[in-house]
């Protein structure tokens, strides 16, 4: 359902029956990743202006793959990335969903 590139490739699909039998579909939670296994490919100090979608089509090539730099700095809120100037983040060569 999920393209190989999402951060919900992998993650189960599944169906609640309600008591008055209504089906609900979602996904189960996706936890973060051990982010010590990531392989860095390079570090980028936060600037003025930072938005994180920039700073991924910068590295990886795909504003989109922003999660992906989430992941590896082992954040659940975006936004808290480019929040402190000089903040250094790690950027990994991207895995695809897990």
């Amino acid at each position: 359902m999920f393209p190989r590139t999402s951060r919900y490739y992998n993650i189960e699909i599944v169906k609640l029956v309600t008591p008055d039998q209504r089906e609900i579909v979602y996904l189960r939670r996706r936890f973060l990743p051990n982010s010590s296994n990531a392989v860095i490919i390079a570090e980028h100090s936060v600037e003025e202006g930072d938005r994180l979608d920039n700073v991924t089509a910068r590295y990886l090539g795909d504003p989109e793959q922003f999660w992906q730099v989430c992941d590896v700095n082992d954040a659940m809120r975006p936004d808290e990335l480019t929040e402190e100037i000089g903040r250094r983040l790690k950027i990994a060569m991207p895995t695809g969903g897990r």
